[in-house]
């Protein structure tokens, strides 16, 4: 579903040039769960922004669904970090959710099936008529989730979606998010700072070097597809695993300014 050859993004001005991605090469099958990790600064949102058509790579190509990426593809949808800033503060939730189906030519009566379908999925089936300032930040993220849903993408990529919410609603958000894969059998690309998180949701945890940025691991979750807060994170393998994606940032932070 997503082919990344080869891909380099470098960014200059003022006479200086910074190579943020040198070579990122990989795969993600159709309705994979995958992870990505790295260091702070390593180029992971860059490579999600070059993913969904947002930004241009400097060389290399991106595929989505075996077609060229040259702008923001159909059936991709984006969840960032800053969900206040993704949401219309003038519009009510549902008109929020039903915004991007307008443009899609989506008559009436499906928009509003398709708006409280999506609101179901995420549990605010009764806030459709709320503004998104009234309500809290965790409820904020599971409209712009919602949001994306209901545009029923093929493909959704997630920037830090919980980085700006407290522990608690994170880990309500992480299992909701796994159970909206689930149900709607999309194929998901996750940027994550959160090791633990990445190794808790993931199907397959990609490690990424210290910038210029290239893939370091492709690491296969062998978790069960079941996933529990307590019961997995307490699991001898999820310990296992999130020891070994951890020693792996280690070393690429350990590699940063040695000779390519």
């Amino acid at each position: 579903m997503l082919e990344i050859r080869s891909l380099r993004k470098t960014y200059g001005g003022h006479g200086r040039e910074v190579e943020a991605l040198r070579d990122i090469t990989m795969t993600v099958e159709a309705g994979q769960f995958v992870c990505i990790v790295g260091p702070s600064g390593c180029g992971k949102t860059t490579l999600l922004r070059c993913l969904g058509g947002l930004l241009n790579p400097t060389s290399g190509e991106v595929r989505v669904g075996g077609k060229p990426v040259n702008g923001p593809p159909d059936g991709l949808a984006i969840v960032f970090q800053d969900y206040g800033r993704s949401l219309f503060p003038w519009l009510r939730v549902a008109e929020n959710i039903e915004l991007p189906l307008k443009s899609k030519g989506i008559g009436r009566s499906e928009r509003r099936r398709i708006v409280t379908e999506s609101l179901s999925a995420v549990g605010l089936g009764d806030v459709g008529k709320a503004y998104p300032w009234q309500l809290s930040g965790g409820m904020q993220q599971r409209v712009a989730i919602a949001r994306a849903i209901a545009f029923q993408p093929r493909v959704m990529l997630m920037d830090e979606p919980f980085a700006a919410v407290d522990a608690q609603t994170r880990a309500d958000l992480e299992d909701l998010v796994r159970r909206v894969w689930k149900q709607f059998g999309m194929t998901m690309l996750f940027v994550t700072h959160d090791i633990d998180e990445s190794v808790y949701l993931g199907e397959r945890v990609t490690v990424l070097s210290a910038s210029p940025t290239k893939v370091l691991e492709n690491l296969d979750i062998d978790l069960p597809a079941d996933r529990d807060q307590l019961k997995t994170r307490s699991d001898p393998r999820f310990v296992e695993l999130r020891s070994h994606v951890y020693a792996q940032i280690q070393e690429a932070k350990k590699a940063t300014g040695r000779k390519p």
